[in-house]
């Protein structure tokens, strides 16, 4: 059997052709990196202004208790995390993360109280592991994955107003609140929250709807399409993790950095206090610390050091501390950043560390995350 599998495509591919897009494969989607703007300024118009991106690979899964109640769902999810989903209010949202029985973090997602039932949101590569995870898990409810829905995120201090003009009552809603309104009278399910630092909504649509959508809000003089080049130097700017590179099944929440994504209602003395894969090691580097912390770099000079480079604690390279799992250049620090993980010994803020680039060992300094001031709306 030929293994270059056939790459999936979303609801709004023709769009993406449409609109100039060069094309990749990303997690068995055939997705646009960027278009005729280019990254550095698709990045910028995100930062400035708004920025309109396809995320419809994504998973949206419906996950409701055969009771019918909120509770039962939200307690029976809380088996595979650490958080606190029972504490959630109606039309709110949360971060959290499957962890596995080695306390390691199997894939990180969203969650939402929407009423009866979640909707959880998973990323592209993990999200048939995922669904059967919660399957074979979760028994007391039914697991669904969506079909028929896109996902689209609108990003940037501008995203507000741009849709305004497809909803007024946009203005009204925090980061982390989730309605479901209708745009040009399709009925959405709107998150404010993101994956750039900046202000911005997620919207959920129907599939035959996404092009229209997508259409109307990119007709807006501040908006513009934006692949997924500027997606990941935005995130990264953001000290954001990207699962497959700075997390996943050989990284505890912990050593992640991830600790405050863990509500009190989890942690030891809490209501709920464990229950959850991994309990004991999370618990237990919650309360006597890890070995090791994932960090920001800040590289000298203008040129990234890319993931998986080796990370020393000398210029000579003789004593190997870790290594870069996300860099690039970011255009709005002017310069490269990166993120790794590093001993604990090496991890506090204004650290000399090198990375092996090309034989070369370049000077970096551990830099506190994220790189640039997030503009959440609170």
């Amino acid at each position: 059997m030929d293994d270059q599998a056939v790459l999936r495509t979303t609801s709004l591919h023709a769009l993406h052709i449409s609109l100039g897009a060069k094309m990749v494969p990303f997690a068995g989607y055939d997705m646009p990196v960027q278009y005729p703007l280019g990254v550095m300024k698709e990045h910028l118009h995100t930062r400035t202004a708004a920025g309109l991106f396809d995320v419809s690979h994504m998973g949206q899964v419906i996950v409701k208790a055969k009771s019918g109640e909120y509770a039962d769902a939200a307690l029976a999810l809380e088996r595979l995390v650490p958080v606190d989903i029972l504490g959630l209010k109606e039309g709110r949202q949360r971060y959290g993360f499957f962890t596995d029985a080695n306390g390691c973090i199997l894939d990180d997602l969203m969650i939402t109280n929407r009423g009866d039932h979640l909707l959880v949101v998973v990323n592209a590569a993990c999200k048939d592991q995922d669904v059967a995870h919660m399957k074979a898990n979760l028994a007391d409810c039914d697991v669904t994955l969506l079909e028929d829905r896109a996902l689209i995120a609108l990003q940037g201090p501008r995203a507000q107003a741009v849709l305004a003009e497809l909803w007024a009552g946009v203005s009204a809603m925090k980061f982390m609140d989730v309605r479901e309104v209708p745009l040009h009278d399709v009925p959405c399910i709107v998150s404010r929250s993101g994956y750039s630092g900046e202000d911005g909504f997620e919207i959920s649509v129907p599939s035959d709807k996404a092009v229209e959508i997508a259409k109307a809000l990119l007709e807006h003089p501040d908006c513009e399409a934006i692949g997924l080049g500027a997606r990941d130097s935005l995130r990264l700017e953001a000290g954001l993790c990207l699962y497959g590179n700075d997390i996943d099944t050989t990284t505890s929440p912990i050593e992640a950095s991830l600790e405050w994504a863990l509500q009190k209602a989890r942690k030891a003395g809490g209501d709920r206090e464990g229950g959850f894969p991994g309990a004991e090691r999370i618990l237990g580097e919650l309360a006597n610390g890890t070995t090791r912390r994932r960090v920001g770099l800040k590289p000298e000079g203008k040129a990234p050091v890319r993931s998986h480079a080796k990370i020393f604690a000398d210029a000579e390279g003789k004593v190997e501390l870790g290594e870069v799992t996300s860099g690039t250049f970011g255009p709005s620090v002017e310069g490269p950043v990166a993120m790794g993980y590093l001993p604990v010994s090496h991890a506090s803020a204004g650290t000399q560390v090198y990375a092996e680039v090309r034989g070369k060992y370049l000077p970096m300094t551990v830099s506190a995350l994220p790189f640039i001031t997030p503009t959440y709306k609170r």
